[in-house]
This record gives C-alpha cells, structure tokens and sequence, in this order.
C-alpha cells in the first residue's frame, strides 16, 4: 500500500527538520507514487508514500484518534477491517475515511497495543502515543511487510525500506558481516539481522516498544506448531479437504478486495493456478487478468512453463499477458535488483520479477495475487520427503560428530538435515573470506547467531520442523521480502499471497503430518482440494524448480562491469574476499559445459558479485 518512514525520540523537546523527513520520505516514491505527506508532531517525525489501493479519495495517512493524542501510519492491508471497524463504531469510534488500515488507531486507542493479535493482513505499522510518549513498530505475523530501525544519538529512526534510513543524518554506513554470513550459509538473511550494521529488521509477528522504560522488543505470534505427544484431530480426509477448501476461498476473496484493478501471477503450477481459479469463482466466474514470465528463446525451452500457462489460461479463459524474457538481460537488472533488495542475492531470478511486476504496472494494475507460502505451508520441497526417508544412525567420525554437534545448536536436533552441513561448509566459508575477515569470524558468524526460537522445534514432527525453519529461513526474509515486496514494489505493485492468512495457518498447523505427505506424494492435501478447480494436467505435473542462470552464464557472456566486479584488483582493493579464492572460482565457473547442480550445490560466485554491486550502489565502506 505504501511505505513509511521517520523518527522518535523520548525526549519532548525534540524537533526534526521536516526537510530531512521529506528527504528519508523521497527514497519510497516506488512504493507510493499518488500521494506524500511528512510531518512532526512533538518529538515524533513522520513520512509516507501512498499507493492509493482502498478509499482512493479519503485513505490519506497519518491517522488520529478522537482527540490526535495517538499518530498512526501503517504499510499494508488489513483484510478483517470490516469487521474490526463494525465493532470499533459499535464502542463509539467515529472514522474518517473508509480506508481498512484507519481501523488500527481506533483499536489502539480502545484496547492498547495487544489489539495487533487480532489482525488479519500484512503490515509494518508505527503508531505514537503523545500522553504516553511512546512509539511502536509492528510487523505483521508472516513478515510480508518490511519494517526496519535503527538509533542514532538516542534518535529511533524506522522506514521501510533501509535506503530511506540511510538518509537521515549520523546514520552510518558499514556492512554487517553476520549479514553476509547468513546469505552464504542460509536461503537469506534471517530478522532481526541486516546488511547494514546498526540497523535492525523487524521480526515476523514481533512489535518493538521505545519509550522512556528503553526500547524492547515483543513477540506476539509465532507458529506454534502442535507436539507430537498432543492428541490428534478426528477429522476425515474429506473434512480436511472440505475446510481447507472453505478457508481459503475465504483468504482469496479478502485479498480481491480493492477499488483498483486486481490482477495474479501465473505461473504454470499448482499453487499460483489455484489462486486464479479460486479468484474466478469468487468473482461470478470471470476472470482476472493473468501475468506469467516465459523464455522463448531455444536455449531455455527446457525451462519454459508457457505450455502449462495456456493450459491454465483456456481454461480460466483470462486475459493471458506473457512476458518474454531473454537471459541475455539478466546483467541488466541486476544492479536494479540490489538496490531495491538491499542486499547481496543467491540468484538472478529477481531480475526476471523486476521485468514481471513492470508488465502489470504496465497494464495500470496496482494489485496482484501470487502463491507464496504453499510449498512452506503444505509440504511442497523435496526436503519433506527426504526426511521420511532418510534414517538416523549415530555418528561415526569427527566430522560427523562436528556435524550434529552444529545441528543440535541451530535446530535442537542432531538429525535435523537443513540444505548443507554446516560445519563442511563453514571452511568453504573461511576459503572464501579475506584473512582480515577471517581474524574476526568468531565475532560475525552466523551459526552462532541464528534468532529463531529452538522451543518452537522441540517434540515437534519432523514435518512440522521443516515447515517451521522453511518459514523463518526461506520464506520471510528471503521470498516474501527481497523477491516478492521488493520487486513488486520496485515498480509501485503490491502483492497479496492467500495463503498467508493467519486463519488458513491457524487451520493447517494441526493437520496431522500423515495427511499432508501421503504416499511421499508432496502437497498431497492441497492437491486434492484442488481437483475441483483445476486440470489434471496442472495437478499432475511433476514440481518445476525454477532456476535462473546465474554466474557461469555472466561470465561467459564476457560483459565488462561484471568482469570488473570480479577482478583481482577490485577483490583486493575491498578486503572482503580472498582473491585467490575467487580467481578459482572464476576458473572453474568459466569451463565450457560446467554447470552447477543447483540447489544442492551454491552459487558462491553470484554471491560475491551481488555483494561487490552491494557496496557500491551503496557506497559502502572497504574492509578496514
């Protein structure tokens, strides 16, 4: 919907220069191109950039309560608001607009900050109590809205993007090499860590209180998965199937609502083909426009889902936009990928968004539907069949011994396999790092600094653990922030994913695993709801694994600043990379035919390159 920005500090004498708020303001003009506003009151300062989605004409931000004592800006949507707002106007509230986020300070100002446990949507929030003298910044429980902060002088500065923080003064620039670690070790990085020392990210489902007390942080939802000791749930199959059906159904029709065009990501598969045809049945049987990417060229016919895309469009019989995209394009969005990620990537597929999300602005649509969260939700990698599969034995040798010794501290489980061993891949690591990097490892490594919560693992199904660590690891942080808000947003689009509704969750969080994985058969309960939506031959399909080229392919395309990005001098001169290492590397990725077996093996080359156009689109620091 937008994105927000400004300061706080506890001190009421405080006054910001409402200049440098429009500047911090400035950096979000694509979240929020239709409208601007940026204000002080008192000792809070604030910003926001509107992408006018709901209540065109009335949904401009801050919001008060009855007497203005309380400021609220919110980033989002709050897909419960009408029956949140029936119930605030039944308590007496009187409401300025009909946009659904103004519900969030009539709240507050009846029930206090615990009212947040009662949303359903996808948030960052900031709201200033002047009687108390006090802030509060929220994300919502999936994480599907960035919020970040940071403190300067005893100043809170927060935005919504890291770039827009960056531009309030005293703010300094310096990479977090814990942040660096946990892309090369992890899907991504992991709230609260950044790539910007000093400056936090939010985590899912967690608020952050500042007032004269401190500042703390608080969480007010987790998944809670059930233990495997718990009794069962008695449902049938069928009556799964029957609810699951219901609950999302619901999700889909509370995320059409807009008073702009609403259109969804097609991609071939099961979960974004579900989405449409759910959506079209919500919508008396008309359907939403489709917009899927393709590669037409013959090198990647092996990667093209056109064929399944129009499989799905004759039988939505939508309006079908197709994206070509040619991989020879890829170098030129990716130093537009990082800046709007603000961070180094794993992959080149963000630029493929990029080129998607500009097709349906193109088409003037500001809203757009996509799958995200089934394959965490349902089971959908191929790490919850391995697991059935896979037997635990004891540790035979020192390695293996290392091994479930690192396990049992990040998973709380000896067993527990999560994409690589970790402690082989931590001397990849330290070949990979400079030796004045190396000197300080200790300090700045991710393994000893994962912030996930063991307990919430702990007597858990293996299913449930994997879902878990998929969601905090992979899904937050990684696809939902730089892959889905950033890219979108990038091109002043706001995704909205169905299947991250607390309700749907609250519902398939008990689903005995038995019933979700049946016969090794990945989704199997989704699949089956599916049937009365969708063609066999979508359901059918085996899972495709969408992998962009990534760095063999840049460097034998011989392009000049990539070949500049990765020389010996650049390496040295920036401290953070060993450039003997990476020459390797470089040797190794340029052979003809060589191919990484992605995703078991890393593209350790495509990190080092995003992290070099890191520092300098951002123009950060060598390593000292």
């Amino acid at each position: 919907m937008c994105g927000i920005a400004g300061v706080f500090n506890i001190n009421r004498d405080f006054r910001t220069d409402v200049e440098v708020l429009n500047n911090m303001t400035d950096m979000l003009i694509h979240r929020g191109p239709d409208e601007q506003s940026s204000g002080t009151v008192e000792n809070f300062g604030y910003g926001f950039r509107r992408l006018s989605i709901i209540d065109l004409a009335g949904g401009s931000q801050p919001f008060y309560n009855h007497d203005r004592s309380v400021v609220m800006l919110c980033n989002g949507e709050i897909y419960n608001y009408k029956a949140l707002r029936k119930e605030m106007e039944a308590k007496g509230a009187v409401f300025s607009s009909d946009c659904d986020v103004e519900v969030i300070v009539h709240l507050y100002a009846h029930y206090g900050i615990s009212f947040v446990e009662r949303l359903n949507g996808q948030f960052g929030f900031c709201i200033f109590d002047q009687n108390e003298n006090r802030l509060y910044l929220a994300r919502d429980h999936f994480g599907i809205c960035p919020l970040f902060y940071t403190m300067v002088d005893g100043t809170l500065v927060y935005a919504s993007e890291i770039k827009s923080i960056l531009k309030y003064p005293g703010v300094q620039k310096e990479v977090d090499l814990t942040g660096l670690d946990q892309t090369l070790s992890f899907p991504g990085m992991v709230s609260p860590q950044t790539m910007f020392k000093g400056v936090h990210s939010i985590k899912p489902g967690h608020f952050v209180q500042f007032d004269a007390s401190g500042l703390k942080e608080v969480e007010y939802w987790d998944m809670d998965y059930p233990l495997e000791s718990d009794p069962k749930p008695t449902l049938t199959e069928d009556e799964y199937v029957e609810q699951l059906e219901e609950l999302l159904m619901r999700s889909v029709e509370l995320r059409l609502n807009a008073d702009v065009p609403v259109g969804f990501y097609l991609s071939g598969g099961l979960d974004s083909s579900l989405i449409g045809s759910l959506s079209k049945s919500i919508n008396k049987g008309n359907s939403y426009p489709s917009f899927s990417i393709r590669f037409p060229s013959h090198n990647n016919k092996e990667i093209d889902e056109q064929p399944f895309q129009q499989i799905m469009n004759d039988y939505l019989n939508c309006e079908y936009n197709a994206i070509p995209f040619d991989w020879n394009n890829i170098h030129k969005g990716l130093k537009k990928a990082i800046w709007h990620s603000e961070c180094p990537l794993k992959e080149t597929y963000n630029t493929c968004s990029l080129a998607l999300s500009q097709s349906v602005r193109d088409q003037n649509i500001k809203v757009i539907l996509s799958g995200e969260g089934a394959d965490e939700m349902f089971g959908g990698y191929v790490g919850y069949r391995f697991d059935t599969q896979r037997k635990n034995g004891h540790a035979h040798d020192l390695n293996a011994i290392y091994e479930e010794q690192v396990r049992t501290k990040l998973w709380a489980d000896p067993h527990f396999f999560y994409e690589k061993n970790q402690h082989e891949f931590t001397e990849t690591k330290q070949a990979l790092y400079a030796d004045g990097v190396n000197a300080r490892f200790n300090d700045f490594n991710s393994l000893n600094r994962l912030a996930i919560n063991k307990e919430r693992l702990k007597g858990r199904h293996v299913f449930h653990k994997r879902s878990y660590v998929d969601f905090k690891l992979r899904l937050s942080d990684h696809l939902i922030s730089d892959h889905c808000d950033r890219v979108a947003y990038a091109n002043s689009v706001e995704g909205r994913y169905p299947f991250l509704d607390i309700d749907l969750f609250d519902f398939v969080r008990k689903i005995p695993p038995s019933v979700m994985l049946t016969d090794l058969i990945e989704k199997y309960l989704l699949k089956k709801m599916a049937r009365k939506h969708l063609p066999s031959s979508i359901i059918d399909r085996q899972k495709f694994g969408f992998v962009a080229p990534g760095s063999p392919h840049l460097l034998n395309n011989n392009i000049d600043w990539i070949e500049d990005m990765l020389s010996d001098d650049r390496i040295k001169r920036q401290g953070y990379f060993n450039p003997v290492t990476i020459r390797n590397l470089k040797k190794i990725y340029s052979k003809p035919g060589f191919k990484l077996k992605i995703p078991y093996e890393s593209d350790l080359l495509i990190v080092i390159l995003t992290f070099n156009i890191f520092l300098e689109e951002f123009e950060l620091p060598d390593f000292s």
